[in-house]
């Protein structure tokens, strides 16, 4: 299969900031055939995507809750069908966001400990490499990649992380250069330093950092672009 035969859709909320930055990733450097998906638009064959991507921004201004109002849009029940029938789902910064608040992810994002808007480069552990979104990249894998956000405070219930860690679905966490989850080198307080997680069908992720600004060598870093290099890998080996 060709790149250009692989069908991304990128979601557009009102104040969607970051979906121009992830379509020049996957249209004009992965050369996939590209296309956004406005909030209101009635999707009749949302299957027809090879996967999804809702980016990072400011979703409906941050009202309420960073992507509670999005959460509630009419193209999340459209998403809620596509992820049952194992469409893959990468949900970026907000995009993370709005995936929990629509219960498509277990857990809740709350204020950075700093209590700051933090945007930085941060380092992440890969702790699992079968993934739709990992299988190019190899379990232990440092990568260096930026943060934007002012409410990436991980946090779920105990119960949630005692599934979590039997079933693997924490699949990044910050870590410093030699891969250790220090506190130091957690960015914003996120519990056990949780950078990603992945559903319990392992076709949904949401990740605080983002790919898209670390994609291409101009960016200082083109470790993102090995998630979007594994999601080719996988749909290409279906």
């Amino acid at each position: 299969m060709n790149n250009n035969r692989i069908k991304a859709g990128i979601t557009v909320f009102p104040g969607s900031n970051c979906d121009f930055d992830v379509y020049h990733v996957l249209n004009d450097i992965f050369g996939l055939n590209t296309s956004y998906i406005w909030h209101k638009d009635k999707i009749n064959d949302m299957g027809s995507y090879d996967f999804i991507v809702i980016p990072g921004g400011f979703s409906y201004g941050d009202y309420l809750r960073p992507g509670a109002l999005a959460a509630r849009g009419l193209i999340v029940e459209s998403l809620k069908d596509y992820a049952a029938n194992g469409g893959i789902i990468l949900g970026i910064c907000n995009g993370f966001q709005i995936l929990l608040e629509a219960g498509l992810l277990a857990g809740a994002m709350l204020t950075n400990d700093s209590l700051r808007f933090e945007c930085k480069d941060v380092y992440l552990n890969v702790l699992k490499d079968d993934t739709p979104f990992t299988c190019d990249i190899k379990k232990g894998s440092i990568l260096r990649m930026p943060i934007a956000h002012h409410d990436g405070n991980y946090f779920a219930a105990h119960d949630i992380i005692q599934d979590f860690n039997k079933n693997d679905n924490i699949i990044f966490k910050y870590c410093n250069s030699a891969g250790e989850p220090t506190e130091d080198s957690n960015p914003n307080g996120s519990l056990l330093n949780i950078a990603g997680i992945i559903g319990e069908n392992f076709n949904i992720m949401g990740l605080m950092p983002h790919p898209e600004r670390s994609s291409e060598k101009l960016m200082g870093s083109e470790d993102g672009g090995y998630i979007f290099k594994s999601i080719i890998k996988y749909i290409k080996g279906k």
